[in-house]
């Protein structure tokens, strides 16, 4: 039983790896549309893809009798709110590894959605669909979640059934390398949001923004990026920042009942009478720190969680790019950051959405930025070295970033462009 922060700390330590066995993972959400009739699967279509993925080796994840997912070894698939399908992939050892499992995963998705005439979207917000057109399912958390969300951020409910992104989970190899990671994932949001701009079209016009899923997670309930994130962050401050954080929701035997009265610290206190006052586990911890909301978190493991879903040619970049910096070359890129001002920072991460590159950050646009880092992630990846069969190392994978910064065109600003010449929706969907 969890009933005092030393334990939470030791949670957080329990995940420190030696460097060697650093992993590399990475989760990315799609968006399934009917091809008759350009709206959102329902939840008997998701029954029969996820039946159709069975013949790949896939088992299924049930919950109450009803299929909610499927995994397949380390890995994942996962239903999100809205019918979105998340993979959760497999902790890995390098990017050639990461980008082969997505794209087996894509084979395998582009056989059953063919199929199925299933079209698949790859954009950081829904494109098409207004909010009360998305069907939901049965997974029990959501309908507690959709109930309770909305009271701490107006845009909760699109977060839930409009967004889509792709997420990384790195390593740390002592508290200090924690800190190191977890300033600069943080100082660097802004730049994220405007490199990997994907989500400039909704329901079937301009939305204005180049990230409006940022825009979106800016005004979610429990999201955002808070200020204590950029003191000398330690597994004690985090522990209390978690300890002090409202609770979601509370599993109790089969039963998701709200939290929305409690915050951690009263679960640790034995102060919750719907589930006879008992004290969280390790499993209820581990479900509190994922329903931070927060750009970035801690489990055991840094979770980053700022960039928009994007098609399957850029899908590897955000991984290599933040691999580069995070693994590849640590030390000079928080020498960098170190310097920045908080306040300036959240300033960028809150124009970013809308301006994108113009965003001004310590004297200079996020273009600059953005180039100064992805040479610096650049040099990373080469100090790693690590090839695959044709003797290429993990810079492959950084070519789409320098062609966005090379033209100054982010994927959003192809949508616009794309979409706005004829408004034909076949151009959202994935080729």
């Amino acid at each position: 039983m969890i009933n005092s922060k030393e334990q939470i700390i030791k949670y957080f330590i329990s995940g420190i790896k030696e460097t060697k066995n650093f992993r590399i993972g990475i989760e990315h959400e799609k968006f399934l549309f009917n091809k008759k009739n350009n709206k959102r699967i329902d939840y008997s279509k998701i029954k029969e893809m996820f039946t159709a993925l069975l013949e790949f080796g896939w088992n299924p994840i049930l919950e109450n009798g009803n299929i909610i997912g499927l995994n397949k070894g380390g890995k994942n698939i996962t239903l999100e709110p809205g019918n979105q399908i998340e993979l959760s992939g497999d902790k890995l050892n390098n990017i050639h590894e990461a980008c082969a499992e997505s794209h087996d995963y894509l084979f395998e998705l582009r056989q059953v959605t063919k199929k199925l005439k299933i079209n698949i979207v790859s954009a950081g917000f829904d494109p098409i669909s207004k909010l009360n057109e998305i069907p939901d399912n049965p997974k029990q958390r959501y309908k507690l979640m959709t109930k309770d969300m909305p009271l701490g951020g107006e845009l909760s409910l699109d977060m839930m059934y409009r967004t889509c992104g792709t997420q990384i989970n790195i390593d740390y190899n002592s508290e200090r390398d924690f800190f190191k990671k977890f300033k600069i994932v943080n100082s660097i949001v802004p730049i994220i949001i405007a490199l990997f701009a994907n989500s400039s079209i909704v329901e079937k016009k301009n939305s204005n923004y180049l990230s409006y899923r940022s825009k979106v997670w800016q005004n979610t309930s429990r999201g955002g990026l808070p200020k204590i994130f950029f003191e000398e962050m330690n597994f004690e401050k985090y522990a209390d920042f978690a300890i002090n954080f409202p609770i979601l929701f509370i599993k109790d035997k089969e039963k998701y009942i709200s939290g929305k009265k409690y915050i951690f610290k009263d679960f640790m206190n034995g102060k919750i009478n719907e589930i006879g006052n008992r004290l969280p586990n390790e499993n209820d911890l581990s479900t509190h720190l994922s329903t931070i909301f927060t750009e970035n978190r801690l489990k055991k493991y840094i979770e980053l969680r700022s960039m928009d879903t994007c098609g399957w040619d850029c899908l590897c970049a955000g991984p290599a790019f933040n691999i580069g910096i995070l693994y590849g070359n640590l030390d000079e890129v928080y020498e960098l950051v170190s310097k920045w001002d908080k306040d300036k920072i959240i300033n960028a991460y809150l124009e970013a959405p809308q301006k994108g590159f113009n965003t001004q950050l310590m004297g200079k646009d996020l273009l600059y930025w953005a180039s100064y880092l992805l040479n610096l992630s650049k040099r990373g990846l080469e100090e790693r070295d690590i090839l695959n069969k044709s003797g290429k190392n993990e810079n492959i994978f950084l070519n789409h970033l320098k062609k966005v910064i090379d033209n100054k065109t982010t994927n959003a600003d192809h949508m616009i462009s794309k979409f706005s010449k004829n408004e034909d929706l076949n151009e959202l969907y994935d080729k």
